[in-house]
């Protein structure tokens, strides 16, 4: 793409997924539950390809390969699994996450939470929706790392500490960068901001030649202003910008900016 391209991902562009409730160790689904906003355990939107899911047209962006908009309904949730070699990072939008893991740790994140996990070496988790009435949703990333066989690490930030009202709250950079002060230190070369945008306000960001970004509309509706002109984006859909530009991003919008090296 030429610098200062700029790409829609609209809602149909991307992959939904509702699988099996027994691939993940649950219990059939609930029948008749008012609790439940999907007849489905689980709906996961995929941006990149994915499990079941191959595009190769939308094999990864950069050095993030994996992002999945999943909705979990009450009392359900991933059994343990493992990964290794890959950064991994979660943000709950709404609900509770229940998160366990094999280095011991176990803890339960609100909305506007954000959680890390260096898989590096080999590491297995859970992750589970335990509320009886409320629905959980969260958007999952995993980076490349820069290292492969690291040690692995987990780490999280509770949402009650994000102060991302008409503001970009910079949650995570790269551990070898020393200047950027972010609560969480990936092990690889990635930005990530979130913000919550009200109604007749906006943010400005100013993506620099030789980075690229990837903007996802986590709720609301997102309009954009910049040298590709004006485009806007609805709850779930993202769009990918490669090198320079100077971007107005207005609300009323619940958002994320992963920005990262641009990959040449």
């Amino acid at each position: 793409m030429k610098s200062g391209a700029f790409q829609k991902v609209s809602q149909s562009a991307l992959f939904v997924s509702e699988p099996s409730p027994h691939m993940f160790g649950n219990p059939p689904n609930a029948v008749n539950d008012s609790s439940w906003t999907n007849k489905n355990w689980l709906k996961s939107r995929f941006h990149f390809s994915f499990a079941e899911y191959h595009n190769p047209k939308r094999a990864r962006f950069g050095a993030m390969r994996v992002m999945n908009d999943d909705l979990v309904q009450p009392q359900r949730g991933f059994g343990q699994h493992s990964h290794r070699d890959a950064e991994i990072v979660t943000y709950v939008i709404e609900g509770e996450l229940t998160h366990q893991d094999s280095m011991g740790t176990k803890e339960t994140l609100g909305p506007g939470s954000v959680q890390f996990m260096t898989a590096g070496s080999g590491v297995s988790h859970s992750e589970h929706n335990l509320n009886a009435s409320k629905p959980l949703r969260f958007i999952q990333m995993w980076f490349d790392p820069r290292r492969r066989g690291l040690k692995p690490n987990y780490g999280s930030l509770c949402g009650s500490k994000v102060d991302m009202a008409d503001k970009w709250a910079h949650l995570v950079s790269d551990v070898e960068q020393s200047s950027m002060q972010t609560p969480i230190k990936l092990n690889q070369d990635i930005q990530l901001y979130v913000a919550d945008i009200k109604a007749n306000k906006s943010l400005d960001f100013c993506l620099k030649d030789g980075r690229m970004a990837y903007i996802l509309c986590m709720e609301g509706k997102a309009a954009i202003k910049g040298s590709h002109g004006e485009e806007t984006l609805d709850r779930h859909e993202a769009a990918h910008v490669v090198a320079a530009n100077n971007m107005t991003i207005s609300g009323p919008a619940h958002c994320m900016m992963i920005e990262m090296a641009d990959a040449k």
